[in-house]
């Protein structure tokens, strides 16, 4: 769980503090009150772009000076599979001459530090501390999972391929946190093959069968995690008993070809002349069905598509807590709003007991029936316990 976040000049928060227990942390407040930022700052503590997707020179306060700062107190440690750990404990800043709230109290359970931000002097380039120490933003992913579904989610199943893509890569991450590494390596390459080929007459040969090579690595390791926890999710769903979400079945299209290597190979001027590549996992979809009805989700209504997503979601967060022994961290953004009283009754009491989740509504009333949580009042980039 997170016991102390610190926002520092993020989104509309010029210095902002909370302090939460486990279970519910409620944050409730009117639309632009910088609720949904709170959610966006606790994404930004695993890789990626956080939960808009935004770029990182948006997210630093407008009469801010130019950087901003997210930190984080964990307790108690997740023991992390590898990678990159950072040494000692520290109660500096995320970010070297970023200006920090107080420093976490020391409880005398330990506790894992985690900080990214950017500087005024380069607002486009992330920087990660663990536990004090510089890190890559990829290391994150062995400390802390996070899942959010948020409103501009409800669209997942009518959108394009790359968004459920994404969608899915986040699941994929937080049961693979090496699945980040083989991710960016796969884009790196495939973005230094699009760039030769776009220049045929400098091209070498040798460096492009190098590239195909790296993408044909590290492609396998994609895909094969992708698969890997679309086979498990599903399975996961399929055992999942009805509690009034609609539960999805799932599957993928496109899974890629054998030797990738090869059709890179053999589609250099296919993908030359289309400015990229049209073999690989990049290319993958996740297909996602109404189990009951066997019916695209894409067709179904939007009550039931929201249902599918939020079904998916907390059987996800289930399967994280089966494999990896440690309950991930749920964002829900405005989700009650979007359920009738009885649905709402029915998602409180799956989530009781599950972990540390997250939740923003516009109006208090909405978390009826949740007696223990820890329920802030958010006003104009101001938080304050209720």
């Amino acid at each position: 769980m997170i016991s102390r976040l610190a926002l520092t000049d993020f989104r509309n928060h010029a210095a902002a503090l909370i302090e939460p227990g486990p279970g519910f942390v409620l944050l409730s407040g009117d639309n632009g009150a910088g609720k949904t930022n709170v959610l966006e700052a606790v994404s930004l503590l695993t890789p990626g772009r956080g939960l808009r997707g935004a770029a990182l020179g948006e997210m630093a306060r407008s009469e801010g000076p130019g950087g901003f700062g997210v930190a984080a107190t964990l307790l108690p440690p997740l023991p992390p599979a590898g990678g990159d750990r950072g040494v000692g404990l520290s109660e500096a800043s995320p970010i070297p001459d970023m200006p920090s709230p107080q420093p976490p109290r020391d409880d005398g359970r330990g506790s894992i530090s985690l900080g990214t931000g950017t500087l005024a002097t380069a607002p486009e380039r992330r920087q990660v501390r663990i536990n004090g120490a510089p890190a890559s933003v990829n290391a994150l992913a062995e400390w802390l999972s996070v899942l959010w579904l948020t409103p501009a989610m409800d669209r997942l199943f009518t959108d394009s391929a790359s968004a459920r893509r994404r969608f899915l890569d986040r699941l994929v991450l937080a049961l693979e946190p090496g699945h980040a590494h083989h991710a960016a390596r796969y884009e790196a390459a495939m973005r230094a093959r699009n760039k030769l080929l776009s220049e045929p007459d400098s091209a070498d040969p040798a460096w492009l069968a190098a590239l195909e090579a790296g993408m044909a690595e590290h492609g396998a390791q994609v895909a094969g995690a992708r698969q890997r926890t679309v086979v498990a999710l599903d399975a996961r769903l399929a055992d999942t008993l009805d509690d009034g979400f609609a539960r999805a079945a799932l599957s993928l299209d496109g899974v890629g070809e054998r030797d990738l290597a090869a059709a890179l190979r053999a589609n250099r001027g296919r993908d030359a002349a289309a400015g990229r590549a049209i073999a690989g996992p990049h290319r993958m979809d996740l297909v996602v069905t109404h189990r009951a009805k066997a019916q695209s989700a894409s067709r179904c209504s939007t009550g039931e598509q929201k249902a599918l997503l939020l079904g998916m979601v907390l059987g996800h967060a289930e399967l994280v807590t089966e494999r990896r022994g440690a309950t991930p961290i749920l964002l829900l953004d405005e989700v009650a709003a979007h359920l009738d009283p009885g649905r709402r009754a029915a998602l409180f009491a799956r989530l009781e007991g599950r972990g540390q989740i997250w939740m923003t509504a516009t109006e208090s009333s909405l978390f009826e029936g949740l007696a223990s949580a820890s329920h802030y009042a958010v006003a104009e980039g101001q938080i304050r316990p209720v």
